[in-house]
């Protein structure tokens, strides 16, 4: 279903699905033979939300039929976990060197199903604000509350749409804008319209205290390019038909061109200069690098081209 100003979802289902997606890929990583991250509670969301295409990305075994029809999709498969695993380490670590910097505050912006106030070793006194849907934050927390796994800091939910005032809630739950803080906005600008990533960037700046960090997976200059989402669109529907051939759920394949805004905007590491950041920008290629992964070889647009942004507000 397209996307409208005031839609939501439940986890199994649009933008959710895209969450359990990205649990998968990091229980294949965590259950790998060497592992870069631990994320023990990926698999338990997968068990609790049943079975659905999200699971492709848990299994480190591609269908035999998918794999004989396309050699190639074993190899994308397996590019996307390292780019997963890549991406969750990037910004594991970006807390971690915020938080052994003296930053107690951390915003984790469209928490979806991040585990991170229960897996990282935060210091004493840390308050870590996870912003999401309702339905999302709810599935989250009471799958974790049946396990009796418990936050490792001080957290606080704030159920909220990003396109609604979240700022006020934000502040209402807690948060300190004379305090430093550390936020992230990872797998989040492609489900925001231009405008709504321009507005997100200008509530973060107007948050912050000095020595606040932030780090975001940006949209790279390919994103809107119309040859690129051809490809896109062409692999997708590859994939439908080699689901639906092995009767392996092609109607919940997502359609990234129904849940994305596909819009020029601004890029990301540029507005934050011109506001008075200092900035770093990866590329996703580099980025994977840092922790010996690479994009797949010989395959077009084998991971996405995204730019790792990371900056401090002086």
């Amino acid at each position: 279903m397209p996307r409208s100003d005031d839609d939501s979802w439940e986890i199994t289902e649009g933008v959710g699905a895209t969450a359990l997606g990205v649990a998968a890929a990091r229980a294949a990583e965590t259950e790998s033979e060497n592992p870069l991250i631990s994320d023990p509670f990926a698999r338990v969301f997968l068990d609790a939300a049943g079975d659905g295409v999200w699971n492709w990305f848990g299994n480190p075994e591609v269908p035999p039929e998918i794999a004989e029809a396309a050699p190639d999709v074993p190899l994308r498969m397996q590019g996307m976990r390292d780019y997963m695993a890549s991406r969750t380490m990037f910004f594991d670590q970006f807390f971690l060197q915020a938080n052994n910097a003296g930053v107690r505050q951390a915003v984790i912006l469209a928490a979806g199903l991040d585990a991170r106030a229960w897996r990282l070793p935060w210091l004493g006194g840390t308050t870590v604000f996870e912003l999401d849907q309702p339905q999302v934050l709810q599935f989250k927390m009471s799958t974790l509350q049946e396990r009796r796994a418990l936050p490792r800091c001080n957290l606080i939910n704030v159920a909220v749409d990003l396109r609604q005032d979240w700022p006020a809630a934000l502040q209402y739950a807690g948060f300190d804008t004379s305090a430093p803080s550390a936020w992230t906005a990872e797998g989040l600008l492609q489900f925001l319209p231009a405008a709504g990533q321009d507005q997100l960037f200008e509530r973060i700046h107007s948050l912050v205290a000095p020595g606040s960090r932030i780090a975001v997976e940006g949209l790279g200059p390919e994103f809107n390019n119309p040859e690129a989402r051809e490809r896109q669109r062409a692999n997708m529907q590859r994939y439908r038909e080699l689901a639906a051939k092995v009767g392996r759920g092609e109607d919940e394949i997502p359609d990234f061109e129904e849940l994305w805004y596909f819009e020029d905007r601004t890029d990301v590491g540029d507005w934050l200069r011109s506001h008075g950041w200092n900035v770093s920008v990866q590329t996703a290629e580099e980025m994977m690098a840092r922790y010996d992964r690479h994009p797949p070889k010989g395959i077009e647009d084998g991971v996405p081209k995204s730019l790792f942004v990371s900056a401090e507000r002086t």
